[in-house]
């Protein structure tokens, strides 16, 4: 992989010193993939996470992309090689000689004993937020020549569009146009302040013995707790237990989760355009972004100036404001665009001259900027919303976040997440998303 040339920006001293830092950055970020490439893959880092993630390898590929179209390929290629015969794209394939190296592992989900779950390679029966349609089609933008040499659309066009009907068919639990997750590792953000009410009502007497492999890379305080590990075990083994099937009735945890169908509604989107580039029809695609977003509206809350979780149980919505209710910006036509943005610019994020954005509501008590989910910033929520901003016409802003983003990554060593104040570095290091969108954000601007 070859580190990127940079845009030519008037000769100046300012800009030739700009163009050393981003070639930098992007050779550090380089060398991250690098270290933590697996012959198919990429892992999300070396100790804490030895195997494949599912929306991580989305991030990355979308990285990668940038410097090596095919390497990215490959990592789409490798994800797809788990899909289920029902559709969906699970959130770990494991390495079977890294099973001691991470819990729950292959030998907790024993997949390969569930009926529809592939036979070649064990896999966790979860799955993961779908941004995975939306990196296929970045892939394609890049090199478009290559793409249509390797079928890349092609190939992966029906398997995106059997995993979209998976999650929009036995998710949607209620018939509200939302998928539902059906456990907070599901969501990305394992322990947001969104499921602290749902989370109450779970059992933690899992009857697996918990191993926490984890706590050898990151410390104590920066991990959810061994009482929220007895609650996810439980899920978990309950879901894998009534075989993955989707049709527990009385399961416990069934959210509908803005950030998870607004990748749905951006994929969508994704597709449409891959339909297009194929000859094939993207009305069907058009129309079905346009029922998530449509179905989204009930998950604004007009008193947090966002949207939030609602439990699909009993319809009651989360008071909480946290990073997954300002990703909606991402879809154009949003009809609370202007609340999103002053949310996102006041108190309760960016507003006390934060770096990136808040994982979590800043001015809540219970805020934490070095636990998790409960406060920090993550890259690739602030890689998002600055995304969501460029095309919000935020163009400053958007900016901003992209510059901290980059700066932030090499200065830290790659963090999993970051203080949002001080950019102190949090969780374990050499992350990938973390340095692959580190080096996106070095191309923006340039030709893919």
């Amino acid at each position: 992989m070859n580190t990127p040339a940079t845009t030519d920006d008037g000769g100046t001293a300012a800009g030739a010193a700009a163009a050393v830092g981003a070639r930098q950055i992007a050779a550090q970020s380089i060398a991250v993939l690098e270290a933590n490439w697996r012959t198919t893959h990429t892992v999300p880092a070396g100790g804490l996470y030895p195997h494949q993630w599912s929306w991580d390898s989305a991030f990355i590929a979308i990285g990668l992309s940038r410097i090596s179209p095919r390497r990215a390929g490959q990592e789409m290629d490798a994800l797809f090689a788990g899909q289920w015969d029902d559709g969906r794209l699970p959130q770990i394939i494991f390495d079977p000689y890294r099973d001691a190296d991470y819990a729950p592992g292959a030998s907790f989900w024993q997949s390969s004993r569930i009926p529809g779950a592939p036979k070649h390679v064990e896999t966790a029966g979860l799955v993961q937020p779908p941004n995975h349609a939306w990196a296929v089609w970045k892939i394609h933008q890049a090199d478009p020549a290559e793409s249509r040499r390797r079928s890349f659309l092609e190939r992966n066009y029906s398997k995106l569009v059997h995993w979209h009907e998976y999650l929009s068919g036995r998710r949607d639990r209620n018939g509200s146009g939302l998928a539902c997750i059906v456990h907070p590792w599901e969501s990305g953000t394992d322990n947001s302040p969104l499921w602290d009410t749902v989370m109450k009502r779970i059992p933690g007497n899992c009857k697996t013995v918990l191993n926490r492999p984890d706590l050898q890379h990151a410390d104590a305080g920066e991990r959810p707790s061994q009482k929220e590990y007895g609650k996810y075990f439980w899920m978990a083994e309950r879901y894998r237990d009534h075989n993955c099937d989707d049709a527990d009735p009385d399961y416990p945890f069934l959210m509908e989760d803005p950030l998870f169908n607004t990748l749905l509604a951006v994929s969508e989107l994704a597709l449409a355009e891959i339909a297009g580039e194929l000859g094939l029809p993207a009305g069907p695609h058009l129309e079905r972004a346009r029922g998530i977003s449509a179905a989204l509206e009930a998950l604004y809350v007009p008193e947090l100036g966002c949207y939030s979780a609602r439990d699909a149980t009993d319809g009651t919505m989360v008071h909480k404001a946290t990073v997954n209710g300002l990703i909606p910006l991402l879809l154009t036509e949003l009809p609370h665009a202007d609340a999103l943005l002053e949310t996102l610019y006041g108190p309760r994020f960016m507003g006390n001259n934060a770096l990136m954005v808040p994982s979590y509501d800043a001015t809540a008590e219970d805020h934490n900027p070095a636990l998790y989910w409960r406060g920090p910033a993550w890259f690739n929520m602030s890689w998002m919303v600055s995304v969501a901003l460029e095309q919000q016409g935020h163009t400053e802003k958007a900016a901003f976040l992209r510059n901290n983003i980059a700066r932030l990554a090499a200065e830290q060593d790659f963090p999993e997440y970051v203080d949002p104040w001080t950019g102190a570095a949090h969780g374990t290091r050499s992350f990938s998303w973390t340095a692959a969108l580190a080096l996106e954000t070095t191309y923006h601007g340039s030709p893919s």
